[in-house]
Formats: structure tokens, sequence, C-alpha cells
């Protein structure tokens, strides 16, 4: 039987998210998983991880907006724009309350940024930090993003502010601290990133690995792992029945009364449990990517 299930991971500082993904596939003793979204070992936060059949999900999952908190140092850049880089440039200046509050409406709704060098985006087949580590000069090309909402939470001290950004997917959070800092005169690097939410998934509702360690052959467990449904709400869902869903199997398209748009991607359920996705085409659901029934959140 396929244990299917989501865990939405805290993922501690200084860790890759590869090595976050195979901690807790150790845990569990399970091969088939993989994340969304991934995370620099200097960032902390939410880390989605699809297990079995949630895997199928993935691709359908809308994680179009993501949030964050940051913490910025003024007064230092760095090679990487973050604490984990060489410091290339000082600065003395320091940006009061009223002169962050001022710009911060430059940086909400849609701006450009050029991502840091040290990023995962591929230059001609090979990864923009890989080429920058062998000292090759590396430009990236500028990119639209959307800020949703930006907002000053505190300064810390003379030299750390914080801030929350909601965000589209692709938002390079260390340019976006670099950025401020040329907007205010100075120069500065992220010294924490922490990502809030992604899509549907939060905080609220993640563990720590460390915790996970400690429950995960419990009951307990069973309060962490999400079904394969979560997080597909902006789907439109159609209820089928098990005669319907046999016949998807066999690659048969399944009668269906709703009037919908042709090439509608819809999620198919069969008795509150998700069974796959489907286009309407025709009159019909053709059946485009199922799941199996038996896979199961328990241990």
């Amino acid at each position: 039987m396929t244990h299917s299930f989501w865990i939405i991971l805290d993922k501690p500082y200084g860790m890759t998210s590869n090595r976050a993904l195979s901690k807790v596939k150790r845990l569990f003793g399970l091969r088939k998983a993989g994340f969304s979204g991934t995370l620099d070992p200097l960032a902390t936060g939410v880390l989605p991880i699809a297990f079995g059949e949630a895997l199928k999900t993935m691709h359908y999952m809308t994680f179009s907006k993501k949030a964050y908190t940051f913490q910025v140092r003024w007064g230092q850049e760095t090679t990487t724009a973050d604490r984990e880089g060489e410091v290339i440039q000082t600065s003395s200046i320091r940006p009061t309350f009223e002169q962050i509050q001022h710009i911060l409406p430059q940086f909400t709704g849609q701006i450009t940024q050029t991502p840091p060098i040290y990023s995962a985006i591929k230059v001609d087949g090979k990864r923009a930090y890989d080429l920058a580590r062998q000292n090759v000069e590396v430009k990236l090309k500028e990119r639209m993003v959307t800020i949703y909402d930006l907002q000053l939470i505190s300064i810390d001290d003379e030299d750390h502010a914080a801030f929350a950004v909601e965000c589209s997917a692709g938002t390079y959070i260390r340019s976006l601290g670099v950025d401020l800092a040329k907007a205010l005169g100075t120069v500065a690097h992220l010294s924490q990133l922490r990502r809030t939410s992604v899509g549907c998934f939060s905080l609220e509702t993640s563990i720590s690995l460390e915790y996970l360690g400690e429950i995960v052959h419990t009951d307990a467990i069973l309060a962490y792992k999400h079904s394969l449904g979560i997080g597909l709400d902006d789907i439109l869902a159609v209820s089928i029945t098990e005669d319907d869903y046999t016949n998807a199997k066999l690659g048969r398209r399944i009668p269906c009364a709703l009037h919908l748009e042709e090439e509608a991607l819809v999620g198919m359920w069969v008795e509150g449990d998700f069974a796959g996705f489907a286009v309407f085409k025709e009159g019909g659901l053709s059946p485009k990517r199922l799941v199996h029934r038996g896979a199961v959140i328990n241990n």
C-alpha cells in the first residue's frame, strides 16, 4: 500500500533543502518524495514535502504567492547578498524609520530585480552559483516580479531592520534587501531569512526536524500529515463514482453534466477522497493524472 501525504517542514538554518529532504525520507523510511520551492541553507521556514502519490499533485498546485520575514544588515554589501559572503563594500549611512517607510511604496506592485549571482539560475547550462565560485563573470537578466505587500516590522538596532513581505514566486529576497539599501543611499545584505508561507502551506501547520524525529513513529504524527487533496482549492472539484474511477483508470472518458470551458482542468473526488485530475472535453472528463485509491497517510 502506498504511503502518500504532505509534510510541511520548518527547515532549519544551515541545511540545504536536499539535505532536509533526505533526513525526512530517512525518518519515515520512505524513498518516493520531493519538495517544492528550494530554500537556501541560510533560510529557514516552510518547505512542503510530498510523499508517494502526493508528488502527482505538486505540478497542479498553486505556489504563486509566498511570504517571508527577513532582516537586513545595513552598511555592508557582500558577494552573496547574505551574511555568508565576503564584504565587498561598506557605508556609514544608516537609514531612519521614516526614511525606510518613505521608500517602501517604490517596492510594492510589479517591480524589476536582478537575481543575485549566487543563485540557482542556469547560465549556459550551468548554475550561476557554480560559475560565481569559479570566478566566472556572471550577468543575469532583470526579471519582473510582484510584491503584494512589504512592511517594516522593526528597527532592531542601528545596523539591523526587520521586514515582512508577500511576493510572487521567483522573487529573490536577497536582491530585494540590496535594492532597498540602494534606494536609501547605502549598502546592505540579508542577515536572516525565514519563509512563513508558500501557497496554502504555512508555519502554523509545519513541524521542525527535531520534533519530527521524536514523534514520527507515534500517533502524534497524524496531526502533521496532510492529505493528497490539500492545496487544490483553486481547481474545480467534481465528484465521480467508483465505476467512473475504474473507467478513468482504463483511459475512458467520464460523462459530466457540468457546463465547463473546453480543456478546463478539474480535480476528481470519490467519496471524499482525491482521485486525480481530468480535463473537460466534448461534454466529458478525459483522465489526465490519476492517483492510486489505495494511498494512505497513516503509518
